[in-house]
């Protein structure tokens, strides 16, 4: 079985908070950067949902933690859909401490789709329905400067 889609991403000094830990808002930066790499794995880049004229807003993002993450470390981010619906979709983010797997936090994310031109609700084209339930299995994007030695 393949592995999900993963991101590679290095915990910086400045994402940490006076308790030595990751500050809890960054893990929405954490996440959003794990999707705008997943949306350019399935289309190619972010643009390209654009000039097809939709784009997506997030309307719900709930992210519950199990332990800290800490200057240096390396999280992998594992993004999944979890259903898409008539006008929206969700999906999940599952960050570990890479290579341990130890569970940090798991978020999920509700976006609307939009028309570009009026900015209004608007249908999850078929096209992409099937691209988000088919998901990127396999894609490794590693930010953390790991190299040869990222699986």
């Amino acid at each position: 079985m393949n592995q999900p889609f993963r991101l590679l991403l290095r915990v910086r000094y400045g994402e940490c908070d006076a308790q030595q830990v990751v500050f809890n808002a960054r893990y929405g930066d954490y996440v959003d950067v794990a999707l705008t790499e997943y949306f350019r794995a399935l289309l190619g880049s972010y643009q390209s949902l654009l000039e097809s004229g939709l784009d997506n807003q997030v309307v719900r993002m709930a992210t519950d933690w199990t332990s800290p993450a800490r200057f240096d470390e390396v999280l992998a981010l594992a993004v999944e859909t979890l259903r898409v619906g008539t006008t929206s979709y969700a999906m999940r983010v599952l960050i570990s401490d890479y290579p341990s797997g130890r569970e940090i936090a798991v978020t999920e994310i509700v976006y609307v789709m939009v028309s570009v031109a009026q900015h209004e609700k608007a249908p999850v084209p078929d096209w992409l329905r099937e691209r988000l339930m088919a998901g990127a299995p396999g894609v490794l994007v590693d930010m953390a400067g790991l190299g040869a030695a990222a699986p």
